[in-house]
């Protein structure tokens, strides 16, 4: 909790007032090392890649020296590959040819990935974005642990008062060492984009939370939900996950989760709740993977 609450404020800090001018486009670093760092584009082009030489350099082995550019016509912004050897996506989607960018635009360089800001008042969507940095996922769009730790409190806090149920399912990605390793770090930064992709769009209600716990591992805070139900929803999305198709740069990735469900209880706190939901979750790893234990 301290980390996160660290790198929040370090990313709050990010923004130099000096630097904010209406009307000049800019990308938003979402995810890597430099988190929340601005860079404005007000270059007729502006090169991206690992060579010192470039106007936005991201030193990562999966970048090439010269990796993308981003030019401005009369027509907006572009982004257009330089022939990386990883490519260059824009909303998951391969840059084959020069794309024109929208505001809210995500840019994927290696394993960074940059958000397009461009309107009226780049000040106000610079700042909110930097607000939704602190309580969203960079890569997989979805919560955070800080975000989930606080929406848990609210959520045991009601439950507890009304006596509503509340179940907490968490899980992770089975053997997603081995992932990295076989396939590479991009095809793992892949996986749990895909993952969360899916699971935001099949299943998680607006009233319920989603959120990236750490690495691999994720949850879902189901309020006035019980025990029985969580089991069935956790249940459906493994069986969805394992027949699912990863496929990256020509492989078929395989991919199974192993999850843990628990209800509120006696639980004190949201530590707790987690921790006896960790619990099934490792009995589900125990046991041979791929499964849900309750």
């Amino acid at each position: 909790m301290r980390d996160e609450k660290t790198r929040v404020s370090q990313v709050s800090r990010i923004a130099d007032k000096r630097l904010m001018a209406s009307g000049v486009a800019c990308l938003v670093q979402i995810y890597g090392k430099d988190i929340g760092k601005k860079f404005r584009l007000d270059r007729v082009q502006t090169t991206i890649g690992r060579g010192p030489d470039n106007a936005i350099v991201v030193d990562m082995d999966n970048v090439s020296r010269a990796h993308a550019k981003i030019y401005s016509d009369a027509n907006g912004h572009h982004v257009e590959d330089m022939g990386s050897t990883n490519g260059s996506f824009v909303n998951d989607v391969e840059v084959e040819q020069p794309r024109r960018l929208n505001n809210g635009d995500f840019i994927k360089i290696g394993g960074v990935i940059f958000k397009f800001i461009d309107g009226d008042n780049i000040e106000q969507l610079y700042y909110e974005e930097i607000y939704r940095m602190a309580i969203i996922d960079g890569l997989t769009q979805a919560h955070n642990k800080r975000y989930l730790l606080e929406f848990m409190e609210r959520e045991m806090a009601r439950c507890k008062r009304y006596a509503r149920p509340l179940t907490l399912i968490m899980f992770d990605l089975d053997h997603f060492k081995r992932i990295n390793d076989d396939y590479g770090h991009l095809a793992g930064d892949y996986v749990l984009k895909r993952l969360s992709d899916l699971i935001h769009e099949n299943n998680i209600r607006k009233e319920e939370c989603f959120a990236r716990y750490g690495g691999e591992e994720f949850s879902i805070l189901l309020p006035d939900t019980t025990l029985e139900r969580g089991v069935i929803l956790a249940e459906k999305i493994r069986k969805m996950i394992e027949g699912t198709l990863f496929e990256f740069e020509d492989n078929t990735i395989p991919v199974t989760i192993s999850m843990g469900v628990a209800c509120l209880e006696n639980q004190p706190t949201p530590e707790a709740l987690i921790q006896d939901a960790d619990m099934k979750l490792y009995e589900a790893k125990q046991t041979g993977r791929n499964r849900v234990c309750a």
